[in-house]
């Protein structure tokens, strides 16, 4: 895998025109225009890229984009993989490996997310301040490849308290109200029932989705300073509320766009 990981970025490299990109962020479902806020400089499908999968999810370009967001250089995603897809976790995440091999060290992860949490509203931002994970596989599983990270890395503090409390200054100068939670992570494609979301609820969890925790673990396997922010797409109020399609969260992730592109960037300003 590590010679996959260093061709995919020696092509990508091309692009890089020799300067520092240390900014990764990923753009989940319904969130992929925020790419229109970066002044792009190169736009690279990701069927181009060795080694690279391929998105198959409605809502996800599937481009790699570099350029300038605010005052820094950064690589974003527009759409990841998930595991539902049918990818090996391994694929899944193989991504985020390139993004590091490239030199970039602050991962910013979005997705949507059900509201888990009764106090949650639909179009609400919440700050992810750990996760669960539920998926059936572990990224990590296998042979671990020590030029990359840890065989046992901690998830202690998996996002980073320094950018969560940045993106709270931020929120608080632009007027934005921002959710604190515990995201639990499941393997999808479908919804979950309302039993399930009672479920994760008692074992502490505010949101729920079907991406992000693989993606963080791995980052935080090679050290990279994350942070994540989901946005809530339904709620469990009421049982009408949990009921929901594709389509409604992509609508809902698209309302959310401004909020959440002026918030990303006023925290990779401050960096």
């Amino acid at each position: 895998m590590l010679q996959k990981i260093k061709d995919s970025a020696a092509y990508i490299s091309r692009f890089l025109d020799r300067e520092e990109y240390s900014i990764g962020i990923i753009l989940g479902t319904g969130l992929g225009e925020l790419g229109k806020a970066i002044e792009i400089k190169h736009t690279i499908p990701y069927a181009a890229i060795p080694n690279f999968p391929v998105s198959t999810v409605q809502g996800h370009k599937g481009n790699l984009l570099i350029g300038r967001f605010g005052n820094k250089n950064v690589i974003a995603m527009q759409g990841r993989f998930h595991f539902y897809e049918g990818y090996p976790m391994q694929e899944v995440t193989f991504p985020v490996r390139v993004l590091h091999q490239l030199g970039v060290n602050r991962l910013f992860v979005s997705n949507a997310a059900g509201g888990v949490n009764t106090n949650f509203l639909v179009g609400d931002l919440m700050v992810i301040t750990d996760h669960i994970n539920l998926f059936p596989e572990h990224p990590l599983r296998g042979k671990n490849i020590d030029e990359l990270g840890p065989r046992f890395p901690g998830m202690t503090e998996a996002y980073s308290p320094r950018l969560i409390a940045l993106a709270e200054q931020t929120a608080q100068e632009l007027g934005l109200e921002l959710r604190r939670g515990v995201y639990a992570g499941l393997q999808g494609p479908s919804f979950e029932t309302p039993a399930e979301y009672h479920w994760i609820r008692v074992i502490g969890g505010d949101a729920v989705g079907m991406s992000t925790v693989p993606e963080i673990i791995v980052a935080r396997h090679m050290g990279m300073e994350c942070f994540g922010m989901s946005v809530i797409t339904n709620s469990t109020a009421s049982p009408e509320l949990i009921k929901t399609n594709h389509t409604e969260v992509q609508d809902i992730g698209n309302t959310a766009q401004p909020k959440m592109t002026a918030l990303f960037r006023g925290i990779i300003e401050k960096l």
